[in-house]
């Protein structure tokens, strides 16, 4: 089987890459509670929507979601640094 140096190369890449997303259990954990805030306050955004509330309450409600969501995967990704 013959290599060249670009295959060798873009597989070093790979497989670096598939190291650096291992997550460890504390953080897949993390970003787990991070998922169910997120899913949690989309389904407020939802039930406000429901009531009759106005797109742009829904809409920063769903912002809010997404920014908890991205805090706690930051955190996480922070502590995995550690």
């Amino acid at each position: 089987m013959k290599f060249t140096k670009a295959t060798l190369v873009a597989s070093a890449a790979a497989l670096s890459l598939g190291l650096a997303a291992c997550d460890g259990p504390q953080e897949e954990a993390m970003e787990d509670a991070a998922e169910e805030q997120e899913s949690a306050i989309d389904a407020q955004a939802e039930a406000m929507e429901d009531a009759g509330a106005s797109e742009e309450a829904v809409e920063a409600m769903e912002d809010k979601a997404d920014a908890v969501e991205d805090a706690g995967e930051e955190a996480a990704d922070e502590m995995d640094g550690m």
